[in-house]
């Protein structure tokens, strides 16, 4: 099964390590990777089989995207491919997997498009989304699978329901190109960041924009004439507990905000950022870089308080309409929509 198999590759990873090769496995994609995207598949209970591999559902997948709009799909542990999905007619910029452990991925490409496919159906293209008028490179599932954004280089940014693959609404309030958005662990905020140097908190379901948090430069000091440009946001993100976000900017610099104030944190100088992510566990975040390094850094450690966990419970499935119909004082009603903090 798949837990001995896992303890077999944690020993034999060890003395990889220590041979000094610390390259375990290469899954031969014959194309340049552009996104990439795992989903930890249930494993097979009750003697459950999965068609794709026959042997029990895999326990951990990896969808690669590739330069002439391919999507291989791999079974990680035995770097078995499972699937070659082909219908996006340029490069799959992004992946995303619904994040309830679903067979459901998203794809963003070059070709304007984002898709969806159904790896429990022999990886079948469920639906074809289209409105985006630039490159699609950014997508993100809501944590309750029920909405997906994309960023395309526009001003606006787009929201699909996951239910009736529709267009819900354009998210428009950014002066410029929209690169990057991720939602709350509670899908109850949605964040997106533009060139524009600014970072909009919406409430997805009321499509309001809740907060902006402005990128100005480190040392105001400098002449502002010469600062117009070095601010251009490239990724934003959310911490794993709901109270953080990390930000990555062309002004040099990696930013940690907390929810409820509108100035960073943190501060950590990194040249060249394009993308950052939180450990899923909190405490660090990963940013890639255009000179080809993946940096890991320390992140503030944060105690949710009571309130926070049960806001963030009842978010969990509760809908902001469904909370302002709730028979409660106006002012929980505004700390559950996330109006205080």
């Amino acid at each position: 099964g798949c837990k001995t198999s896992e303890r077999k590759s944690r020993g034999s990873k060890a003395e990889t390590w220590s041979r000094g090769a610390a390259k375990e496995k290469t899954l031969e994609c014959g194309q340049i990777v552009w996104g990439l995207a795992f989903s930890a598949w249930p494993a097979a209970e009750d003697g459950d089989t999965d068609p794709a591999c026959g042997v029990g559902l895999p326990c951990l997948v990896l969808a690669t995207g590739l330069n002439d709009g391919q999507i291989k799909v791999w079974e990680v542990q035995t770097g078995h491919l499972l699937f070659s999905l082909l219908g996006h007619q340029d490069v799959v910029r992004d992946l995303s997997f619904a994040p309830n452990g679903s067979p459901i991925l998203v794809s963003a490409s070059r070709d304007k498009t984002l898709r969806v496919w159904d790896l429990s159906r022999d990886g079948r293209q469920v639906q074809v989304l289209s409105g985006h008028v630039q490159w699609v490179y950014c997508c993100s599932i809501s944590p309750d699978c029920s909405m997906l954004c994309s960023a395309a280089g526009e001003k606006s940014a787009l929201l699909w329901s996951m239910r009736s693959y529709t267009l819900i609404r354009r998210l428009e309030g950014h002066q410029s190109s929209v690169v990057s958005c991720d939602f709350s662990p509670d899908s109850a905020l949605l964040v997106t960041a533009s060139y524009d140097a600014c970072v909009i908190m919406w409430d997805p379901y009321t499509g309001e924009q809740l907060r902006t948090l402005r990128h100005v430069p480190l040392h105001s000091t400098l002449d502002s004439s010469s600062e117009i440009h070095t601010s251009s946001l490239r990724s934003v993100c959310f911490s794993p507990e709901g109270l953080y976000l990390a930000t990555v900017a062309d002004d040099r610099l990696l930013r940690i905000w907390a929810l409820e104030l509108r100035s960073p944190v943190a501060f950590a100088p990194m040249t060249n950022g394009l993308c950052c992510m939180y450990f899923p566990h909190g405490g660090f975040i990963a940013t890639g870089t255009r000179d080809g390094h993946v940096q890991f850094w320390t992140a503030p450690r944060v105690l949710s308080s009571l309130k926070h966990l049960c806001r963030k419970a009842l978010r969990t499935f509760l809908t902001t309409y469904q909370v302002l119909a709730l028979p409660i004082p106006r002012k929980l009603k505004e700390f559950l929509t996330y109006r205080t903090f």
